[in-house]
């Protein structure tokens, strides 16, 4: 791969990251087989058309992608469906762009974060603070509500222990590229289609990590209580789930909605990867699988 890449090549990748995500089945999430949460694909398909000018903006480093995003998503679609998204995805566009550095993504990408700033802090905090996302609360130290004093990268660090998006950002992303990736690529060589590939991903980082959506929402036992479930629910999917589980993944999805459950950090990440994918190997057609 040759970077830098350009603007339309990073919102292609964006739009079809998003859209790859959503025709798959991920249980808990809004997917082309459910909605849930009040939500449906058309919030999630809204907000992705409007965040991608933002996420491959050159014009702008990781704090104003993600406000500029963040803004967009919430005046189209009228609902925080994508910050978690928006977060894993910006760092990795601004990487993908920049007029020099390595020629390894996951090598540009650890520059990026280390010249994070005080000014992406006080923007990617104004993002936070207008998305509200549940369980948000409050901080003695790096609180969003309160005027930066730390670059976002420090910021980040305190929340790591207990949020998997900031521990991302203190680790270069290592969950993608160590993990989810070729979790991606595994299911990919033996899939259906990309679709099953995508949910293997999902199921797959469901059983390796607890969701720290579920975990501020509704506590860390509930959230390691899903995990457990998920790698109970293994053989259904792993390595990639096939027609004849379908309908048990389908049952599992309908239970966690119904229990209020929603893996939005494992979604996140999801987005993320295969963003990462397209970044790594653009496709010739934005929206070819």
């Amino acid at each position: 791969m040759s970077y830098p890449l350009s603007r339309e090549v990073i919102e292609a990748a964006f739009i079809a990251a998003c859209h790859a995500e959503l025709r798959a089945l991920k249980p808990g999430n809004v997917h082309i087989h459910g909605a849930g949460h009040d939500m449906d694909v058309s919030h999630f398909e809204r907000a992705a058309s409007a965040a991608a000018p933002f996420i491959a903006d050159t014009a702008y480093g990781v704090g104003g992608r993600i406000l500029g995003a963040v803004s967009a998503s919430m005046a189209a679609a009228g609902c925080n469906t994508n910050l978690g998204i928006v977060l894993l995805t910006a760092p990795l566009a601004v990487a993908a762009g920049a007029p020099e550095g390595p020629a390894n993504l996951r090598e540009r990408l650890r520059r990026v974060l280390d010249g994070l700033d005080l000014a992406d802090a006080d923007q990617a905090f104004r993002a936070i603070v207008l998305a509200n996302p549940a369980g948000l609360g409050g901080a003695q130290d790096g609180d969003v509500s309160q005027p930066p004093t730390m670059t976002l990268g420090a910021a980040m660090a305190l929340a790591a222990d207990r949020d998997r998006i900031a521990r991302a950002y203190v680790t270069g992303f290592d969950d993608i590229f160590s993990f989810a990736l070729p979790e991606l690529y595994a299911a990919r060589r033996i899939a259906q289609n990309d679709a099953m590939a995508v949910t293997a991903l999902h199921m797959g980082l469901l059983a390796a990590f607890p969701d720290s959506h579920i975990a501020r929402k509704h506590g860390p036992a509930a959230a390691a209580a899903v995990q457990k479930e998920a790698q109970a629910l293994r053989p259904l999917w792993a390595p990639v789930p096939r027609s004849e589980t379908w309908e048990a993944l389908l049952d599992l999805d309908r239970s966690l909605k119904a229990r209020g459950l929603n893996p939005g950090t494992t979604a996140d990440f999801v987005v993320a990867t295969v963003f990462a994918d397209r970044l790594i190997r653009p496709r010739a057609t934005p929206g070819h699988s």
